[in-house]
């Protein structure tokens, strides 16, 4: 009898086993969403009335690394337009009046992508009308030619930032964006009606 014992057990906790239900675990996501905006206000006491707080906000999917090399055919390939971001289209929401990398952009929504290519990188603002991974160079509103600097350290997750100036003068500053060894960046600077 004690021989069966250990194939009774066995048997017993293969069988009761299965209805046991399996335990699920909360995992991340593989990219999340990621947001930086810039709040724009007029200096105390010097709004017109009826002045509302205004912004300039950057919509992204982040994607990471995770022991990836940035610039293959399946990962930000050099010479094709790059949706910049994971998922879903990158946007900017603009309240005001921009002047992007020398660009004119009125106030509204506009569709972000990158060309990455060895000679240098160039920002594509679109027309709203594409939210999805496809490229299509009709919906283009202006290319702008970005400044390229090279990291020490790689940044495992896409990031961007809308950095504002302390300077004097019109709201103003910079877009930025790093991922892998490479950083970005061109200037934004709001249009005087």
């Amino acid at each position: 009898m004690q021989s069966f014992r250990p194939l009774l057990v066995l048997a017993l906790t293969t069988t009761i086993a299965p209805a046991l239900p399996a335990q699920t675990a909360l995992r991340p996501a593989p990219s999340g969403r990621a947001t930086s905006e810039v709040s724009l206000v007029y200096p105390q006491g010097q709004a017109p009335a009826g002045a509302q707080p205004m912004s300039i906000r950057l919509e992204y999917g982040q994607p990471h690394l995770r022991g990836r090399t940035l610039h293959t055919d399946s990962l930000v390939p050099y010479d094709k337009a790059w949706r910049t971001g994971a998922n879903a289209a990158t946007t900017l929401k603009t309240d005001v009046d921009l002047v992007l990398g020398g660009a004119a952009l009125p106030k509204g929504s506009y569709v972000l992508y990158t060309l990455p290519s060895r000679a240098g990188w160039k920002l594509i603002v679109q027309r709203p009308a594409n939210q999805t991974a496809d490229y299509d160079p009709s919906l283009d509103i202006t290319r702008v030619d970005l400044r390229q600097q090279g990291l020490a350290s790689p940044v495992e997750s896409l990031t961007m930032w809308l950095i504002p100036s302390t300077q004097a003068g019109p709201a103003r500053g910079e877009l930025r964006m790093a991922w892998g060894t490479t950083a970005l960046s061109t200037d934004w600077v709001v249009k005087s009606p």
